[in-house]
């Protein structure tokens, strides 16, 4: 078994550097529990690829790290290690070396390991959803939120009998509590909603989505270094936002929440700036990346309404996937079917 070479890739490095908010800002809101995962996540990540390519004789690339902080932001802060590198090392395995290995790809294997472990994990996944620490210097001096434990400021709130931990998206969909769209802006998730009698504790879903504003920031920086695509950025916002808006305003489906609600919660944005971007899966033309883009964004809002996952932005992402290989060609035809004379 040969030696991998490592491939030094300067588009995944900026990648990475676009991660560095998202990743203070998990720490700060989460402790220092999150760099154990992310850490877990790139070693699981960098073996998986190693073995794979010394078999093969090809290279280890950078790429495998990016997927592995796009993955492991992509898991909520209360994930078990086991959970963590179990999908990644699928997310690896077959979503990029099952194909063989960088650039060959169908999927973005950190939607690939990410949907496995929603799939096979539910509870692991959903059941221990936690508030946000706060103030200076929030998570950075903690190791983590305890989900039986959430803090003085919700276990000696009077009348507290019972406590149901929700993410903003679920709470609107099952209990039609609406997050103020500053926390959601922020990242700061956090308080006891009583709802019909039962009180629940409103607490972040992944990592990595939790701010919108770390998450625009990262944005600022992939575009400005020309390591991204804008059309792949905001195609999907603009399919997500134009379905919310036919179905909630056209359709009079009153359960849809607001366009911005929509916009800023669910990891829409996580998804559009980081995910929907990846280069390998996504079309190459122009029109093919708009019609792609668009196409997830209204999926995202369809699963959400009828799915019983209430993110979908996973599976929403792993159709475009499927899709975009023949938008190509699609293309390419009515090019060529125009060309002749």
């Amino acid at each position: 078994m040969q030696k991998p070479k490592f491939l030094k890739q300067k588009p995944m490095q900026k990648v990475m550097i676009a991660l560095i908010p998202m990743i203070l800002t998990a720490v700060y809101y989460f402790g220092l529990r999150v760099l154990a995962v992310l850490i877990i996540c790139a070693v699981f990540a960098f073996l998986t690829e190693w073995i794979m390519a010394s078999r093969r004789n090809g290279k280890v690339t950078q790429a495998c790290f990016v997927t592995a902080l796009l993955y492991g932001l992509a898991l909520p802060p209360t994930v078990p290690y086991w959970v963590a590198a179990t999908g990644i090392i699928v997310g690896i395995l077959f979503g990029k070396e099952a194909f063989g290995g960088f650039g060959k790809n169908v999927f973005n294997p950190a939607i690939v390991g990410r949907a496995f472990v929603w799939i096979c994990f539910p509870v692991e996944l959903t059941a221990r959803f936690v508030p946000v620490f706060s103030g200076f210097p929030g998570g950075f001096t903690s190791w983590s939120m305890s989900s039986t434990a959430v803090g003085p400021a919700f276990t000696e709130t009077p009348g507290l009998d019972a406590i149901t931990a929700s993410t903003p998206m679920f709470a609107a969909q099952t209990y039609g509590y609406m997050t103020d769209l500053t926390s959601l802006f922020t990242g700061h998730i956090a308080g006891i909603i009583p709802v019909d009698g039962h009180n629940f504790v409103l607490g972040a879903g992944s990592m990595g989505e939790v701010s919108a504003l770390a998450i625009l920031m990262g944005a600022a920086y992939l575009l400005y270094h020309k390591a991204a695509q804008l059309r792949l950025m905001l195609s999907p916002i603009i399919g997500a936002v134009a379905m919310t808006v036919f179905m909630k305003y056209i359709l009079g489906l009153s359960s849809v929440p607001d366009p911005m609600f929509v916009l800023l919660s669910g990891g829409l944005i996580y998804a559009a700036v980081f995910m929907v971007t990846e280069p390998v899966s996504a079309p190459k033309t122009p029109r093919t990346q708009w019609i792609y883009g668009i196409f997830i964004g209204v999926m995202i809002i369809l699963l959400r309404y009828e799915g019983i996952f209430t993110g979908a932005v996973a599976f929403s992402i792993l159709l475009g996937n499927m899709l975009a290989p023949s938008l190509d060609l699609w293309m390419k035809k009515i090019k060529a079917a125009r060309a002749k004379p």
